[in-house]
């Protein structure tokens, strides 16, 4: 009997989204985005301009986590925005998505 030869599951490369942290800043909007496993990546927004406002901000950090996410773990996500404690600082959670009721029962 010939044995194949077993590969090893990689880890996504990118962690499974647990939050984001938006900033306003004078060059522009950064983020980080908080994962389960205890990593961060973080970034400017490059597709916002730095003179957006904070919707189109916090539209922008949320696609960008729901994407990662489904191209990564394709998993859907839900990103809910807390109420900002601080001027130019808001933080996000995200969660799975409840899956859609199955259509077979």
């Amino acid at each position: 009997m010939v044995r194949r030869k077993q590969e090893k599951k990689r880890r996504p490369a990118f962690g499974m989204p647990k939050g984001i942290v938006l900033l306003a800043t004078p060059e522009g909007w950064r983020h980080s985005v908080l994962t389960v496993d205890g990593g961060m990546h973080c970034g400017r927004l490059t597709n916002v301009p730095a003179t957006a406002g904070p919707a189109e901000a916090r539209a922008a950090a949320a696609a960008m986590a729901v994407g990662l996410t489904h191209d990564f773990h394709e998993a859907r996500v839900d990103v809910t925005w807390d109420p900002p404690r601080e001027p130019g600082a808001w933080t996000a959670r995200v969660t799975v998505a409840a899956s859609p009721p199955n259509a077979f029962g």
